[in-house]
């Protein structure tokens, strides 16, 4: 076993703190990662709050990691000692179902191993995340990061970036669609990066007026503030895809007015019942379809990655040291963030 500094929520109503804990030895597939950078993100606050009723503590939260390969297993193939990579929401599966078959491991039918919060399949332990200073992962579901990308800004890339690239992906956007991104947050910003380069038109659906200039700096063709009647009525029977990155319960039915026939209302923020109901004559009257989405799997994450970094397409992040991480929270809470925080885990050390 192998000693790891970290920090930890121990409770749900106090704050997170240093804790120390054992890493396996890597297994035969097993890469070990020096972690560098691990970005925050609002999952993280919800577990070490217990927002979801599901934690138990202590945990470490953390699924946006980017490190460097420290020692590998035996059988390892595709990583050597010193290839920087990347770890995202999942560090295993069943890997026979039909759904890992097909390079969805996120969708698998026994469900993934979380990279904290899970039991691990092998030996059952406790899985722990990323804020910490090292990490222990099958090589299946380790990353590579390609040359020139910038190491900071890709962590968010494994599960902000991802959970907005897979169903831009998986629907087919494409130049010539429109694309309405609803949000301008860690998710929304990302959004409008990645569908513009997939050669979209974007308009950004915000209910902030002072999100219009930020909006149009990332990429934004078009800005509706969406609690405008009129600016709303304008843009009826418009778009392709709206891609909804709202987290907290909102109204669907004006967005899925702005949808032309045949168009996709895309969930990948709200877990929460949908509330107010959806009108049926806003699907049935179109042919409209309401999707949900999930992060991608392993081969669409690198694909991303790849993608990323020949488009040079970056997560506006904040860097910090771990010992700001309850200070971060609480800023993420208020939205005072633009747009992930980052930790340098080089300040673990400290």
């Amino acid at each position: 076993m192998s000693q790891t500094r970290a920090y930890a929520a121990h409770a749900a109503d106090q704050p997170l703190a240093p804790f120390s804990f054992e890493r396996r030895q890597p297994r035969p597939d097993d890469v070990a990662i020096e972690i560098l950078y691990c970005g925050v993100c609002h999952s993280d606050l919800h577990f070490a709050r217990d927002d979801w009723g599901m934690t138990r503590f202590p945990i470490v939260p953390g699924h946006e990691i980017v490190g460097r390969v420290t020692a590998v297993g035996d059988e390892v193939s595709q990583f050597r000692v010193g290839d920087l990579v990347g770890v995202g929401c999942m560090v295993d599966s069943c890997r026979h179902c039909q759904p890992c078959q097909d390079g969805v491991e996120q969708f698998c039918l026994e469900g993934f191993t979380m990279t904290y919060g899970s039991d691990d399949r092998q030996d059952g332990s406790f899985t722990q995340g990323g804020y910490s200073d090292q990490i222990v992962v099958s090589e299946h579901f380790v990353l590579r990061m390609p040359e020139g990308i910038d190491l900071a800004s890709a962590a968010p890339i494994l599960c902000a970036g991802i959970t907005t690239y897979s169903p831009l992906r998986h629907y087919g956007v494409q130049a010539g669609h429109k694309v309405g991104v609803i949000g301008m947050g860690g998710l929304g910003h990302m959004g409008v990066k990645l569908a513009k380069s997939l050669g979209a038109e974007v308009t950004v659906f915000t209910r902030s007026e002072a999100k219009v200039e930020e909006a149009r700096r990332h990429g934004a063709d078009h800005v509706v503030v969406s609690s405008d009647a009129t600016q709303m009525e304008a843009v009826a029977e418009t778009f392709d895809f709206m891609l909804d990155t709202v987290p907290v319960q909102h109204d669907l039915n004006p967005y899925l007015a702005a949808l032309k026939y045949d168009g996709t209302h895309i969930l990948v923020g709200l877990l929460d019942p949908i509330e107010p109901a959806i009108e049926g004559f806003n699907l049935v009257f179109k042919r409209r379809v309401l999707a949900g989405s999930l992060i991608g799997g392993i081969e669409e994450t690198q694909e991303l990655l790849d993608f990323c970094a020949e488009h040079d397409i970056r997560c506006d992040i904040e860097t910090i040291d771990i010992q700001d991480i309850n200070t971060a929270f609480e800023r993420m809470q208020k939205g005072d963030v633009r747009y992930r925080f980052v930790i340098d885990m080089a300040s673990l050390k400290a």
